[in-house]
């Protein structure tokens, strides 16, 4: 037992260690910055201790802020280019399967609202130079684990010091870092964990101000020293003076020999996932004709500490870090954003702005020049009050010189362009020109205009271009935790791309067919390549298939009527295109469908007896024949000329009936498309009186 917390003691020991090494080696003045450019970002861009003295001066202090436009045009673009992820098939993996894994990975983003979190992600990034996923599998809401990906505050990870690759895969280790009450890690981690840390707390014996959080004390008139405090003996938990404590999760990899999956036909090889016991392993193995074998690998170790004491320590269930970073900038392990490098614009902006109104305002109330005692309906502290009020009336006294106003200050030649280059450089350094903010003047022709904002979207091309990276790294990290953890049969809801509003279409995943005992859609197999680009966003994307359909119908395309209100932004456009596809016949309601198949039997019926009395006529025809032959033969005439007689006339009748028939068949047609023609204007009138009743043409 005493080894067992000595070697607690140790992990403990070497995780603050490398927690302070990486909090020591950048990320507290990282945290300044990043704090900064949120500060300025948000519109707070002076310094309080400045602000004060500006106040008791008199001065002005404006805020003119420009970050938040530039940065606003940024977003928007990336609001409007959504992420579009497609899988190939590399190795033992067909198209068919590779188009089940594309489907279940736009299933996990769909299940959890990715492109919001994708949004915020993205923000953190442009503002506070880092931007960071979390991708893990969660047991919430499905007994064998989904996977759950959050975005996390960049502030609270900590990426390994000495990396200098954009990957996380190229990283030794990353930490996460977060306050908890000791309520919640009794909650979380056990009664033992929470009173091991109440303890240290009592003893004073932790590690220091950043790893334990305490309750503010004002008891007597000496500095209190909250390091070296003590929790009354008296007092319950309740009571305890600690508010919170630091747990440091630290993510890092270490060389051992790692269980594989390996299928002998193939090849293919899949970590056994940490989480899978080795009866499971063997049983899982069994089942799908897979054997186990053992290769040294770098294996992540997991481990959970607050201060003193090891809340988790063992190997990660996943074969990398649920970390997956977005940096607008990455300069070898040195990543920047947007905001940083126009605090310095800004705040010349600022100045610059702030000056030149103090200048306008004391240009209003510059001075006078009084002789002494020379006024007489007022005092000279008088004039200095109200010396600029409008009709001001200035008596003297007789015999004295007048009161003089003082030129006020001149304001400097060229203040003015100061602040106009001022605003120039936060274009020039963001990369956001007028064309994207929509400020150019009206006078520039489209053609220029386009251009421009063609070559403004070029300059912020290396912050997509990274978000293009983050989504690749989020795609294979995804596909990993499916092939490692989505191992049995699963209903995944597909929903339908075309049509969102459609109802979600259920896809089955891992299931065994009965008759050829084969998985289909299995997903624990395959090598996939990835396709990773932006695609317009539903709403702008459906603006331009409406342009593009309108354009084509004026230029001649036979586009249909119903697929051009299904790029619409109309409401309730489904049951409006389905309208017009009755109108036009080429729908049926389940009604007309019945009397087709009606009159397909009648008129199938009909055909039956027109060709059985056709036969009789037929036989009798041939009887006929027979008969004049044996008379014709008995009275001596020639059979030959009577035969062909009746030949003749025998396929003359059947011509006439075929015509007949023919023309049968032309005429229940048209009665059948003047029914369904009724049918269908009886049906579009009741649609126009139920919306006429429900107010549609309100909506």
């Amino acid at each position: 037992m005493a080894s067992k917390k000595m070697e607690e003691t140790i992990v403990a020991r070497n995780q603050w260690n490398r927690y302070t090494r990486a909090r020591d080696s950048g990320h507290l003045d990282y945290c300044d910055m990043a704090k900064k450019c949120d500060r300025y970002y948000r519109g707070e861009q002076w310094d309080q201790a400045d602000v004060a003295q500006l106040d008791a001066e008199g001065r002005p202090h404006l805020t003119i802020n420009t970050i938040l436009s530039t940065v606003n045009t940024v977003l928007g673009h990336q609001a409007s280019q959504r992420a579009d992820v497609v899988f190939k098939p590399r190795r033992n993996a067909d198209q068919g399967l590779a188009n089940t894994v594309t489907k279940v990975f736009k299933h996990v983003l769909d299940n959890n609202d990715y492109e919001f979190l994708e949004s915020q992600v993205f923000s953190d990034g442009v503002v506070q130079d880092r931007g960071y996923f979390d991708v893990r599998i969660d047991y919430d809401d499905h007994m064998n684990g989904e996977i759950r990906i959050e975005a996390e505050d960049p502030l609270d990870i900590l990426p390994d010091p000495d990396a200098k690759d954009y990957d996380p895969k190229h990283w030794q280790e990353v930490f996460k870092t977060r306050w908890m009450a000791l309520d919640e890690i009794e909650e979380l981690y056990g009664k033992d964990k929470a009173d091991s840390l109440r303890y240290i707390a009592e003893s004073g014996s932790h590690y220091g101000r950043d790893s334990f959080e305490f309750r503010e004390t004002t008891e007597g008139f000496g500095d209190t020293d909250l390091s070296n405090w003590r929790v009354d003996e008296t007092q319950d938990d309740e009571g305890s003076s600690v508010r919170a404590v630091r747990v440091i999760e630290r993510q890092h990899r270490k060389l051992v020999n790692t269980p594989f999956f390996l299928r002998p036909a193939t090849g293919d090889m899949r970590q056994v996932p940490g989480n899978m016991s080795d009866d499971d392993a063997r049983a899982f193995a069994e089942t799908n004709g897979l054997t186990i074998t053992k290769k040294l690998v770098r294996r992540v170790k997991w481990t959970v500490t607050a201060d003193q004491v090891v809340l988790h320590d063992d190997w990660s269930p996943y074969s990398d870090f649920t970390i997956v970073p977005y940096f607008p900038y990455f300069r070898r392990g040195k990543p920047f954003g947007i905001v940083r490098n126009l605090l310095s614009p800004q705040e010349q902006l600022n100045k610059v702005a702030s000056q030149e109104l103090h200048i306008v305002n004391t240009t209003a109330n510059s001075g006078w020049l009084v002789e002494n005692g020379s006024l007489s309906n007022m005092d000279e502290d008088e004039l200095a009050e109200r010396g600029a009020e409008t009709g001001l009336v200035l008596v003297h006294n007789r015999g004295s010189s007048a009161p003089q106003k003082i030129p006020p200050n001149q304001i400097p030649t060229g203040l003015d362009r100061i602040s106009s280059k001022a605003q120039g450089h936060i274009k020039q350094i963001s990369g956001v020109s007028d064309a994207l903010l929509g400020t150019e003047s009206p006078e520039v022709s489209g053609v220029a205009l386009e251009q421009k904002r063609g070559a403004g979207q070029i300059q912020i091309q290396v912050p997509m271009e990274n978000l293009r990276r983050t989504r690749q790294i989020m795609a294979r990290r995804v596909l990993d935790l499916v092939q490692s953890f989505y191992t049995e049969p699963r209903v995944i809801q597909i929903t339908n791309e075309d049509d969102p509003l459609k109802s979600r279409e259920e896809m089955r995943v891992n299931t065994v067919d009965p008759q050829t005992g084969e998985i289909i859609n299995d997903l624990t197999i395959g090598e996939y390549d990835l396709i990773v680009s932006s695609a317009p966003a539903r709403d702008n994307f459906n603006d331009m298939q409406f342009a593009q359909a309108l354009s084509l119908r004026q230029a001649g395309v036979m586009i249909p009527d119903d697929l051009i209100v299904e790029y619409s932004q109309l409401h309730r456009k489904g049951e409006l295109s389905k309208m017009i596809r009755l109108l036009q016949g080429r729908e049926q309601t389940p009604e007309q469908q019945q009397i087709m198949e009606l009159q397909k039997q009648m008129a199938l019926q009909n055909m039956q007896l027109e060709l059985a009395k056709l036969e009789a006529e037929v036989q009798k025809t041939r009887a006929d024949a027979a008969l004049i032959a044996a008379k014709a033969r008995s009275e001596g005439a020639a059979p030959e000329l009577e035969l062909t007689r009746i030949e003749t006339d025998l396929q003359r009748r059947q011509q006439e009936l075929a015509t007949r028939l023919e023309m049968s068949q032309m005429g229940r047609q048209a009665q059948l498309q003047q029914a369904e023609l009724s049918a269908s204007t009886k049906m579009a009138q009741e649609v126009i009186k139920n919306q006429s009743n429900t107010g549609i043409g309100n909506d």
